[in-house]
């Protein structure tokens, strides 16, 4: 027993660090993307350089908790959180600016909500490992909304970067269609599975979910 306690590693480590300081930036992220309704240049910039950077540590911390066994259940519940906080905030940002349907942002939210918050009921439970199709979707999801959080459309910009601009533009909203299929699709696995590891625990005597 008194093995498995020194085991157990401390929650003050640097991915927990790294989550809680993606937690902390969401308020700046949100401001800097609003500032002026949207239409500031530069605090466009900045709120990209923000949510890149959320997304980076997103990446370096899961890294660097699986290489050097630092997994905790502080991180197991704070990390999903943090994730869904810092796209949550820039989905609702974006519809508020105008760069992305509201309709679009209230599905995202339902599926990635919903999904975290059953993840963490079950945590003790069952595991559902992060399938394949949700890291391409990520993906595709992090870039559609990093791009969009530039003023790319914004009619103080120099003339030579209009045509740019749109274009960039519509590619982060096909970049965004591919992942909203995406999340959809991942979120019916995810239900999926979790249906299939409850009737294998009922089936097996090991109780209810």
């Amino acid at each position: 027993m008194a093995e498995a306690t020194q085991a157990q590693p401390s929650n003050w480590n640097v991915p927990n660090v790294l989550t809680t300081a993606r937690i902390v930036a969401v308020p700046f992220f949100a401001w800097a993307l609003l500032v002026d309704g949207g239409d500031s240049i530069t605090w466009r910039c900045v709120a990209f350089v923000i949510f890149s950077l959320a997304m980076i540590t997103d990446k370096i911390d899961g890294d660097l908790a699986r290489k050097h066994n630092l997994i905790t259940n502080f991180g197991k519940i704070a990390d999903p959180i943090a994730d869904k906080a810092v796209t949550g905030m820039a989905f609702i940002g974006l519809s508020i600016v105008g760069d992305i349907w509201w309709w679009v942002t209230i599905v995202v939210l339902i599926r990635e909500w919903s999904v975290t918050l059953l993840r963490l009921s079950i945590l003790s439970k069952v595991v559902i490992a992060a399938a394949d199709l949700g890291k391409i979707k990520t993906t595709f999801q992090a870039v559609a909304l990093a791009t969009l959080c530039l003023p790319l459309r914004d009619p103080d910009l120099p003339s030579g970067l209009e045509v740019p601009g749109e274009v960039i533009f519509y590619l982060a909203q096909a970049f965004l269609a591919v992942a909203v299929a995406l999340t959809l699709w991942s979120g019916w696995e995810f239900y999926r599975d979790v249906w299939k590891q409850r009737a294998t625990l009922r089936n097996s005597g090991g109780g209810r979910l």
